[in-house]
């Protein structure tokens, strides 16, 4: 194997490493020598540099090394660069796949890496490629301009609990087949809190890979005083928050949500709290703030 390498691993839930003396953080590459003899079986390939060197991606233990430090794609995807925040995120994404393919679906046989990480194929030849699950995000708010406007925010009721704190996002749910984006956007709205939404507008999209998603990002509007009604299978709290109470907590000031809850927003990698600082920052208002 030539070219440079970039180390992930599965048993610590894709984790790989940074350079700690890099600000922005940069992803440690190594050289093929470096890496355990055998890591070459397992490499996926990502492309090649600017220079003509091919770029892997292997799913080994990652070393202790000095100057560097374990982090997730959720710790620093916002913070890398655009080379850096690509590779992790398809070497990410494709050793998911991996990991959830290892068996064909029509066989049932085991399969094989093949196509340097691009592809699975089993005994027979019946051959499989990475597959990309689209789902849609929807931040709902009422339209309204200034610090009075307000978004619609929910709780997942899968999430883990924190004392003193409860973390609201905007809404989200895969595109089941036979739907447009638009209309999935309406389904999951109306199932998940029981109301109904104008103006779906496509914002930008969002590789996620956990395991394998591509988020489709929308605003869309809706009327404030329709009743909330949360499906409690899937969200456990959902609520109006104005303009000004998410710009508080971003702020990092308390923002208090109910029993003893302050408000916790979505982690700075997430196309959500993207969503949320384009409505905060009075791109979807109609009059000037």
């Amino acid at each position: 194997l030539r070219g440079r390498v970039l180390v992930l691993d599965s048993t610590a839930e894709g984790r790989t490493l940074v350079r700690t003396d890099a600000n922005p953080p940069a992803l440690v590459l190594f050289a093929a020598d470096e890496l355990p003899a055998g890591s070459e079986a397992g490499a996926m390939f990502l492309g090649v540099e600017e220079d003509g060197v091919p770029i892997f991606a292997v799913d080994v233990p990652l070393p202790e090394l000095a100057g560097t430090r374990m982090v997730g794609l959720r710790d620093v995807g916002h913070l890398l660069d655009d080379r850096d925040a690509g590779l992790y995120t398809t070497a990410l994404a494709l050793l998911n796949w991996h990991i959830r393919h290892i068996y064909s679906s029509v066989s049932g046989a085991p399969t094989e890496m093949d196509e340097a990480g691009w592809s699975r194929i089993d005994r027979d030849g019946d051959r499989v490629w990475p597959r990309t699950d689209p789902a849609m995000i929807v931040l709902v708010h009422d339209g309204v301009p200034g610090l009075e406007g307000r978004c619609l925010l929910g709780n997942n009721a899968a999430w883990p609990s924190t004392p003193g704190q409860r973390r609201f996002s905007c809404l989200a749910g895969y595109i089941e087949p036979g739907e447009s984006a638009e209309a999935a956007v309406l389904r999951e709205v109306r199932e998940e809190v029981d109301v109904g939404v104008d103006d779906i507008t496509y914002v930008g999209s969002q590789s996620w890979p956990f395991p394998g998603s591509l988020m489709l990002g929308f605003l869309a509007t809706a009327d404030p005083e329709h009743p909330v009604r949360v499906d409690p299978t899937e969200i456990a709290y959902a609520r109006w928050f104005t303009r000004a109470e998410i710009g508080a907590a971003l702020a990092g000031r308390a923002v208090d949500v109910g029993g003893g809850a302050q408000l916790v927003l979505p982690p700075p990698a997430s196309i959500a709290l993207f969503l949320i600082h384009r409505w905060l920052d009075g791109w979807v208002t109609t009059e000037p703030r």
